[in-house]
């Protein structure tokens, strides 16, 4: 009788542990949070992919070296908030040390992982792009020996991103200049985007993705340019992200001088990845610096939370000594108006 009595409380007891509010007989999963930036080390131009149970951010490292002797930090995550420094990326294509590299950005292909960005060399004013190979996402990535040249031999083409649609074509998006102004449109740097044929060639048939019409944009009035012989009020929009969002296409964007409170994302908008692109905003209105707390926020990509439903802005913004770009990342917001950010540096929560 004892025994059954013991018994029946032990079961009552387990009951309620599963039925009564803020019971359980198992841990509940911590709450996690994070607060910008989340990596609080130079981090310019962050690009950011998940493969497995990992978030990959790429970043870059103009002339240095990392310690093992490599180009672009490579940071890695579980969960967006808990980051670790894995070391270099790319294995440096040339011996020059002056040689500056920018703005990584992986991809991956039938189990190969492809690491594009953009170099300078002795010549002024003037980068390529090239992309690298590895068997592994964290690298050490190769260079393959092609440089993917714009179809108007641009001399100054940098920050590519490489975007699958969903039918498996590639396309690579990236800035370059265009010398000119047109109607409605100022000199200065631009997006374009063409057809990847493969992995590391491009088909030749560039578009227009966007140029700057909007006064926001302006980095610096009466700036002369000695490879064009020439002084432009110049403009500049860069570091594009191609995200497909309800049928639609969208391509992310940094626009004016990051060192006014004009410079943040902004985004135009098409029903096919070689556009027409529209819908411009005659400001940032994606993500924009916040005076005295936040410091030109850009250089962003999208990516999808540990929850797999919410999407968060991956982006740099720089420390109040100006000496170093952090990284940092906020959620993402698809309203009525466009997509949305708002830069933190509060504590806030990540979706699980």
């Amino acid at each position: 009788m004892k025994t059954h009595i013991i018994c029946c409380i032990h079961t009552l007891l387990l009951l309620l542990a599963f039925f009564l509010p803020g019971c359980s007989t198992e841990h509940s999963k911590p709450a996690l949070t994070y607060t910008n930036p989340v990596f609080a080390a130079d981090v310019p131009d962050p690009s950011i992919k998940k493969f497995g149970d990992y978030y990959y951010v790429f970043g870059t490292t103009d002339t240095k070296r990392l310690p093992d002797a490599r180009i672009f930090k490579v940071l890695r995550s579980p969960d967006l908030v808990h980051w670790t420094l894995l070391g270099g990326a790319l294995i440096p294509p040339s011996t020059n040390t002056s040689y500056p590299y920018w703005a990584p950005e992986i991809a991956e292909n039938n189990g190969k992982y492809y690491l594009y960005y953009a170099t300078g060399d002795e010549k002024p004013e003037h980068f390529v792009i090239r992309v690298g190979i590895s068997d592994k996402p964290e690298g050490p990535f190769t260079d393959s020996g092609s440089i993917l040249t714009d179809c108007e031999t641009n001399r100054f083409t940098i920050d590519p991103f490489p975007f699958r649609d969903d039918d498996g074509q590639w396309y690579l998006f990236y800035a370059c200049d265009f010398p000119y102004d047109s109607p409605g449109l100022h000199a200065g740097t631009g997006v374009k985007v063409d057809r990847l044929v493969n992995m590391t060639q491009l088909a030749g048939d560039c578009h227009v993705v966007a140029r700057a019409a909007y006064d926001w944009t302006l980095f610096e009035s009466n700036r002369w340019m000695g490879v064009f012989n020439q002084r432009f009020n110049w403009h500049t929009i860069e570091g594009p992200c191609a995200v497909k969002h309800d049928g639609k296409y969208y391509c992310f964007y940094s626009g004016a001088n990051w060192q006014t409170p004009r410079y943040g994302e902004d985004y135009v908008v098409a029903d096919n990845p070689l556009g027409p692109y529209t819908g411009a905003g005659d400001h940032a209105r994606v993500l924009h610096g916040i005076p005295g707390q936040v410091f030109g926020p850009g250089g962003a990509t999208i990516t999808t939370g540990p929850d797999g439903n919410t999407q968060y802005i991956v982006y740099h913004a720089w420390n109040k000594q100006m000496t170093e770009r952090q990284l940092c990342i906020d959620k993402l917001e698809w309203t009525p108006d466009g997509p949305r950010a708002t830069a933190t540096t509060t504590t806030q929560p990540i979706a699980q």
